[in-house]
């Protein structure tokens, strides 16, 4: 019993320890663009391929990499990921070139996704049904705790030690992460669909329908932008067709045909990620660069979004237990809709109340649309179905947070271009940034009516 509360304690400090460096470094490094760009001399699309290359190849092996690891081991999946993600911290911090950088972005990306698409399963198997939920409610806490520091604590290293230290400061988190894992879980492995097969080919159409799609809008106004785009289109349509008649598929569609509250509260989660993942981004470039902040001070304003949310999540959470969560998880996108609304009439003298106005806005929305949402996509399956249903939110979320810097690419490529940013081009900055927001208040307008679908005929007048 002694040895089994070790195990517990040590998966639930491992885990948590990852869901705050994986936010924590997404989040920061956003605030650290204008430094890396100026370092490196790098054009506007080159530096939106920093965050972007992290995002695309997170999403690109995280179902693949999530059913190898029910196939071969939670456990060992974990630790691998934990290696690649600190050696590519390693490899980002020592980077002579932004080309390099972006490389190391993405092994960065892979080991993410390794991470984090086990952190939570280790949590669910270690912890009994009647202790589970508050091990998951720790580690939900931490996520959003990394969120909210990413910006906050980013913008001061940044501002102090550089932007390279943020890469350096992974490294004795990661060799913490791997000795506790290795010493305090010797002999404990979960291979639940050891007996499974691994659908490689499923997985790599997958991947590279991703890939073609979100490479294809960074270069949107050449013709081999548009092929791209088209290719991966239609490799999406293949992967889609082939999982429907494997015996073992990588992702159940299956789910989606028969499912409709699963459907339409996966399809919100999709279109609001869109709508919503680039506005930190967006913001950290308007204000340092337009509005000339530093660092510290504009991880501050990022910051208030996230801590709403962190505050409003929770609450929204219990009243979805007692009210509709679809209806709450609407409501929660009109306000998301709103704040974004007001960052459409960002110009150079935009008062700095009225930008946070809009990120407090667009928090409490978040926060009010979050946890319903996963609380309606989580009950509207069976138990067999629990394990499925998380991956897929993740999934939901991951290709959202892409194709939302993917919309960012094929703003930039339009109205900036292969060029540096300077004052010269503040202006179609600043028109790329308000194109942007326009296009993202309307995938959240359209949200609203994604989360209202879901709603079963029976279930409107509920609650």
């Amino acid at each position: 019993m002694e040895t089994n509360q070790i195990n517990k304690t040590t998966v639930l400090l491992v885990a948590t320890l990852a869901a705050f460096v994986t936010p924590f470094m997404g989040s920061a490094v956003n605030v650290a663009i204008p430094a890396i760009s100026s370092e490196f001399a790098a054009t506007a699309i080159m530096i939106s391929w920093i965050p972007t290359a992290y995002l695309l190849a997170s999403a690109m092996f995280s179902i693949p990499l999530g059913r190898i690891a029910d196939i071969y081991g939670l456990k060992r999946i974990f630790v691998y990921g934990i290696i690649l993600f600190t050696l590519a911290s390693l490899g980002a911090a020592l980077t002579p070139l932004v080309e390099l950088l972006i490389a190391a972005r993405m092994f960065q990306g892979i080991g993410a996704s390794m991470i984090f698409v086990t952190g939570l399963a280790l949590i669910t198997h270690a912890f009994p049904a009647t202790e589970r939920g508050k091990a998951i409610g720790i580690n939900i806490t931490v996520v959003y705790i990394g969120l909210v520091l990413g910006p906050v604590l980013g913008g001061l290293i940044i501002q102090y030690l550089g932007w390279r230290s943020l890469f350096f400061l992974m490294l004795p988190l990661g060799v913490l992460m791997f000795l506790l894992t290795v010493w305090k879980m010797r002999g404990v492995e979960w291979a639940d669909c050891n007996e499974e097969k691994f659908d490689v080919t499923g997985s790599v159409i997958y991947s590279l329908s991703l890939l073609l799609v979100l490479t294809g809008f960074s270069q949107i106004s050449e013709l081999m932008g548009q092929i791209m785009v088209i290719g991966g289109i239609l490799f999406l349509i293949l992967f889609i067709y082939l999982q429907l008649k494997v015996e073992h598929p990588v992702l159940e569609i299956r789910l989606f045909l028969e499912n409709r509250t699963f459907a339409f509260s996966n399809l919100a989660t999709l279109i609001s990620f869109i709508g919503t993942f680039a506005v930190v981004y967006l913001l950290s470039l308007y204000l340092q660069y337009i509005r000339g902040l530093n660092p510290q001070d504009t991880g501050l304003v990022l910051a208030t979004s996230t801590v709403c949310m962190a505050l409003v999540s929770p609450i929204a959470g219990r009243l979805s237990d007692k009210y509709n969560p679809r209806i709450l998880a609407s409501i929660g996108m009109v306000f998301t809709t709103l704040g974004l609304f007001i960052f459409t009439f960002l110009d150079n003298h935009t008062p700095f109340s009225l930008i946070i106005l809009g990120m407090v806005i667009m928090g409490f929305g978040s926060g009010i649309f979050a946890s319903p949402n996963t609380n309606a996509i989580m009950g509207s399956v069976k138990k067999k179905f629990f394990g499925v249903a998380s991956a897929t939110v993740s999934t939901m979320r991951l290709v959202g947070q892409t194709l939302s810097m993917g919309m960012v690419l094929f703003i930039f490529s339009i109205y900036i271009g292969a060029v540096q940013i300077a004052p010269s081009n503040y202006p179609m900055l600043l028109t790329s940034v308000q194109v942007t927001f326009i296009i993202a208040t309307i995938f959240c307008f359209i949200a609203i009516f994604a989360s209202l679908a879901g709603v079963n005929k029976e279930e409107k007048g509920s609650g």
